[in-house]
């Protein structure tokens, strides 16, 4: 005889295939999820992606997600000494979730690639994504550059210019949660601590961050007595590219690397 115990377990070969659709659901009974990810091509000359997006039937509520380009890396710019560097940060993360309706629209904007593979001491900001549509506008502002100099007396901090501060170049156009991170970090020992190698930088280590919610690695450039280092790698989505590094004098001629490209996810329902 059958009891509670026992009807109440019910699996998935108990039920026929194709029983059970969306007509046997009084509407509004369940939501359904649907993602859309606008991106480029993950290269130091990605120029980003665009689409205009239209909300399908039956949509109501969307929350968007965008993060932007990390910034790139500064160049080997000193000749005649080793110098330090602040590596890149990642791009900035921003959501906003808004009311919406079905055939609003929606252009949805990746950020591209910044093109300056930088030989100077200063690199270049990573570029901003955006998204402008119906009854919105929020953008996530691209990560800082990477910089350096020569004066082992001067400290490099890492820095965090946009700490708490919503939307991009303090706009209206915020979000709901806005997240930073900090610029990329220096570890290194000069000739000041080892006497005798004036022209020699004896250990370079540079972080660069990545980006909110994305990744929470860094890239590492990373080089012990050696020559000159440029910033040579791809890094991932939304973090900031590589320095070059300089430790060895009458060489200069390291560049540095471009940040990741920026990236939006639609999630509607």
């Amino acid at each position: 005889m059958a009891n509670y115990r026992s009807y109440k377990k019910v699996t998935s070969s108990q039920i026929v295939d194709g029983a059970v659709d969306s007509n046997n659901f009084v509407n509004g009974v369940r939501d359904n999820w649907c993602v859309k990810w606008t991106y480029g091509n993950p290269c130091r000359c990605s120029a980003g992606c665009c689409c205009l997006f239209t909300m399908p039937s039956n949509t109501r509520n969307a929350t968007f997600e965008l993060w932007g380009a990390g910034g790139n890396g500064n160049g080997a710019c000193s000749c005649n000494r080793c110098h330090h560097t602040k590596p890149p940060g990642g791009g900035a993360y921003t959501s906003k979730h808004v009311q919406t309706n079905a055939g609003c629209t929606y252009r949805m904007c990746a950020a591209g690639v910044y093109r300056c593979l930088s030989r100077e001491c200063f690199g270049c900001n990573g570029c901003s994504s955006f998204v402008c549509g119906y009854g919105l506008c929020v953008c996530a502002c691209g990560g800082q550059l990477g910089c350096a100099n020569t004066a082992w007396t001067d400290q490099c901090h890492s820095t965090m210019p946009y700490c708490v501060r919503p939307g991009c170049n303090g706009t209206s156009s915020s979000g709901d949660y806005v997240g930073y991170t900090h610029g990329g970090n220096f570890q290194g020992q000069s000739a000041f601590m080892y006497p005798g190698w004036a022209c020699h930088c004896w250990k370079h280590i540079g972080h660069s961050t990545g980006a909110v919610r994305l990744n929470t690695g860094y890239a590492e450039q990373n080089s012990n007595v050696c020559w000159i280092r440029c910033g040579c790698w791809i890094v991932p989505y939304g973090m900031g590219g590589q320095s070059a590094t300089s430790n060895y004098c009458g060489r200069c001629c390291g560049q540095g690397g471009t940040g990741g490209p920026g990236l939006v996810k639609l999630t509607y329902f």
